[in-house]
This record gives C-alpha cells, sequence and structure tokens, in this order.
C-alpha cells in the first residue's frame, strides 16, 4: 500500500507543481458497500499547489484524473480530492 502511494504521489509531482500532498486511505468507510472490492482503494487526496488553485476547480480534477487513468481503471474505486 505505502509503495502504491508514493507511486501516484511521483506521479502527480511529475506533472504538477505540488507544495504539499497527503493520501488518505478510506476504504475501510466502504466495506459494507454493495460493490466494495477489497483489491481497490477509497482515496482521498489533499493536495497544496498553487498551480492547481489556480485554474478552475474542474480544470484541476480533471488534470488529476487524467495523470491517475490507470490507476483509477485498476486500483482506484473511489477519489476524493481536495485543493488548497
Amino acid at each position: 500500500m505505502e509503495v502504491f502511494f508514493k507511486e501516484i504521489e511521483k506521479k502527480l509531482k511529475k506533472e504538477i507543481n505540488i507544495e504539499s500532498i497527503r493520501i488518505i486511505d478510506n476504504s475501510y468507510k466502504h466495506s459494507k458497500h454493495k460493490f466494495f472490492d477489497k483489491d481497490k482503494f477509497h482515496l482521498k487526496l489533499i493536495i497544496s499547489s498553487k498551480e492547481l488553485l489556480e485554474t478552475q476547480k474542474i480544470e484541476a480534477h480533471r488534470k488529476i484524473m487524467g495523470i491517475l487513468k490507470s490507476d483509477l481503471r485498476e486500483k482506484i474505486h473511489a477519489l476524493e480530492i481536495e485543493i488548497n
């Protein structure tokens, strides 16, 4: 899990100027959901980035989702994004 989170951080920092990033695994909160998959994560990203704050929220989210596209298909079930 930690290795995967470091990979996410590395991918995002390669494409976006990020001051800090925090990745929170909220998978345990969703274990009772109908389509819960123990092999996929429910993540929350808390990103501090002047670059992202200077763009429209929807565009910032699209950029992040684009960078993590393959992970969203294979390893991430849900992604919450907070930019400050």
